[in-house]
């Protein structure tokens, strides 16, 4: 029998008599993005803020990564949600114009700024009300998501078990799959981004004279040969009904017009939403490579890392927290009906303990029109900020 629970306080008006400060903390946060794992002045921010709050919280990562806790006053026998934020940015040159760019090469321009703000504000919002709360709260702030992965250390480091997180949620900003409804929130009851993967081919022959090719073992022909080879995988090996990426992405050889190398690389990366399909791809690329630069003389070796895992969502956890969330918003809470190849290491945290992870539509404009992630001139539009941030306190509260 499912019992309904009433809010105990109003989660919207709360969040909307803060949002002022949700909003400050993203322009603060916005100019000064890091990134990878080593975030000394985000971590510094986030960790001054919780201070203020006067929310405890341990440093997890060399004191890049910060969970802090909010104590329920009913019982210490109740159970943890936690709530994630990844704080990490790109190394992008921002060209948005905005007041608040940043200016020290790097960018957020994937909206881990919007996430840690409204992760705040949902901090502020409980800790307010504690004695209301019937879980305890952790509140995660994570780096290196974009790379190479922040979720898997911290859980090896004991940030889960460290607060007996029993259940987890976050949230992405943007608008990681087009169309979508901007102020929606969107979910899906089970797989919803793909697994990330990179793979490094490195291929050796022998070099010669640019004039006197016949004396070489061309390791640029080999990669080039091994880079269209590679396309065969997904339009032969697998499945049209299996969605699957393969891109590569990164090709370097030589460095002067007269000179057949001795090596070249290939880079890439692999996305699926199975890990069968991420295996059978990584080795038909061992074999293509391998065998392929082996008929033309030369040498592959083949670097294949298993990065992130498919991101799949808990279905009784959504079951809980599609109609608390529809409490709150009403229409506006959305099934995905698109599935994204981009990858997320919050995976990770769903291999530990249930939970979900929701999409947030907030594109912002920037000369009229809207730029994809990982873009210059990326944005996210503020005013949904507080459906983000009261999305949040929700599940705090109903998970």
């Amino acid at each position: 029998m499912n019992h309904k629970v009433n809010a105990p306080f109003d989660v919207k008006k709360a969040v909307k008599e803060i949002e002022t400060e949700i909003i400050g903390w993203r322009r603060t946060l916005h100019q000064m993005p890091e990134i990878g794992l080593s975030l000394p002045q985000t971590s510094a921010f986030i960790a001054s803020e919780l201070e203020a709050m006067k929310i405890p919280f341990k440093r997890y990562l060399d004191s890049n990564a910060i969970v802090g806790f909010i104590r329920s006053q009913h019982n210490d026998q109740v159970k943890t949600v936690g709530l994630r934020a990844d704080m990490d940015a790109l190394p992008i040159a921002e060209e948005t114009g905005l007041s608040f760019a940043s200016r020290n090469g790097n960018m957020h321009a994937c909206g881990h700024d919007a996430h840690m703000a409204m992760l705040l504000g949902a901090a502020k919002v409980l800790n307010d009300r504690r004695d209301l709360l019937p879980n305890h709260v952790a509140l995660i702030f994570q780096p290196g998501e974009e790379y190479p992965g922040g979720a898997k250390p911290m859980i090896e480091e004991g940030a889960l078990r460290d607060h007996g997180v029993s259940v987890i949620a976050g949230l992405h900003s943007g608008q990681i799959v087009g169309g979508l409804e901007p102020g929606s929130i969107y979910w899906t009851d089970d797989k919803m981004m793909a697994s990330m993967d990179r793979f490094q081919i490195d291929v050796k022959g022998k070099g010669a004279h640019g004039a006197s090719p016949h004396g070489s073992e061309d390791p640029v022909i080999a990669a080039c040969q091994i880079v269209m080879a590679l396309q065969n995988i997904r339009s032969r090996n697998i499945s049209g009904l299996e969605p699957a990426v393969l891109s590569v992405t990164r090709i370097e050889s030589g460095f002067n017009q007269n000179i057949i190398p001795e090596k070249a690389e290939i880079e890439g990366t692999v996305r699926a939403l199975r890990e069968s399909t991420q295996k059978k791809i990584a080795a038909r690329i061992d074999l293509i490579a391998t065998n392929i630069a082996r008929g033309l003389g030369c040498e592959a070796t083949v670097d294949y890392e298993y990065l992130y895992p498919p991101l799949i969502n808990d279905k009784a956890t959504v079951d809980r927290a599609v109609p608390a969330l529809t409490e709150l918003f009403g229409e506006r809470v959305k099934k995905l009906e698109k599935l994204t190849m981009g990858g997320e290491d919050f995976a990770f945290y769903l291999k530990e303990v249930p939970g979900l992870f929701l999409f947030l539509s907030n594109p912002g404009e920037i000369d009229g029109r809207l730029h994809p992630h990982h873009n210059a001139k990326f944005d996210v539009d503020e005013s949904h900020f507080k459906t983000g941030a009261a999305a949040l306190v929700q599940l705090a509260l109903r998970l």
